[in-house]
């Protein structure tokens, strides 16, 4: 699943290049993506609007209009919107609904169809629950080592398990945590109320670090994921222990080791995570 490096990584490519345009018309061929608007309501909401600004908070992604309506966009497993400049360009491969700009043409694939479109307000409260109870964005100011460590000392779950919790900090998903509680040195299954003041601002830190890094790669590609201009993501490279369960530690050649934890994969080397 695109996480935040990844939806970071289309919201800067759509902003330097969308707002401005128009869109003269929306095509939709799978109908069941759009998630809180028939068909034509959908059509009717976006077309003649003008693009503003490419936002994005956690996983969603925020296509702002000129209207008191937008876009909002979950990229679920599979989902890519990639925008061409040229129009007569065939669409990328799965494209399920394109919006013809004035510039170009912006299109919306998706290879499993997980993905959700919804037409929200401008401004204010969307009215989804998923998005309105976001916790902080993970590389945003209010995602602090001091608010880590209340969230962390007030349950014992696993601490994999509460920074997968997107009401808890918005834009962490499985590759991201693996990552992080390996450059923090915390074993994922320790229980959140067990993680000391100290440990909490290193992993804060290292949630940043590893989303930032990922970001500047141009996010992650295994199988799906494809930047806004249809490219790899180039940060596969980066990883140090997901993906590489079976193989030696980069740091202290333990092998890592394979787990499930919250009901997800989970590598860790059981040497440097304690």
């Amino acid at each position: 699943m695109p996480e935040l490096p990844e939806v970071e990584t289309v919201r800067r490519y759509l902003d330097s290049k969308l707002p401005g345009d128009r869109i003269t018309a929306v095509t939709v061929d799978l109908p069941r993506l759009i998630k809180n608007r028939t068909e034509d309501a959908f059509r009717r909401a976006l077309t003649d609007r003008v693009f503003r600004a490419a936002d994005r908070k956690g996983k969603y992604l925020i296509l702002r209009l000129d209207g008191p309506e937008s876009l909002m966009v979950h990229l679920r497993m599979t989902g890519r919107l990639v925008f061409q400049e040229d129009e007569s360009l065939p669409d990328p491969p799965y494209t399920r609904i394109r919006f013809s700009l004035e510039r170009g043409k912006l299109t919306y694939g998706d290879v499993r169809t997980l993905g959700d479109l919804w037409i929200i307000p401008s401004e204010g409260k969307t009215g989804i629950s998923g998005y309105d109870t976001l916790g902080p964005d993970a590389i945003g100011d209010a995602f602090t080592p001091d608010y880590l460590y209340r969230k962390l000392k007030g349950t014992s779950r696993s601490v994999k398990a509460v920074i997968l919790d997107q009401t808890v900090v918005a834009g962490v998903g499985n590759i991201y945590a693996d990552e992080a509680l390996f450059l923090a040195g915390i074993r994922p299954s320790r229980h959140a109320d067990r993680v000391t003041k100290a440990e909490s601002a290193k992993l804060c830190d290292a949630i940043r670090s590893v989303m930032l890094g990922s970001i500047d790669a141009g996010g992650t590609t295994f199988r799906d994921f494809l930047d806004g201009a249809g490219h790899e993501g180039g940060n596969v490279e980066n990883l140090r222990v997901y993906g590489r369960d079976g193989e030696p530690c980069t740091v202290c050649g333990t092998e890592i080791q394979l787990t499930k934890i919250a009901g997800r994969g989970t590598r860790y080397c059981p040497k440097c995570q304690k």
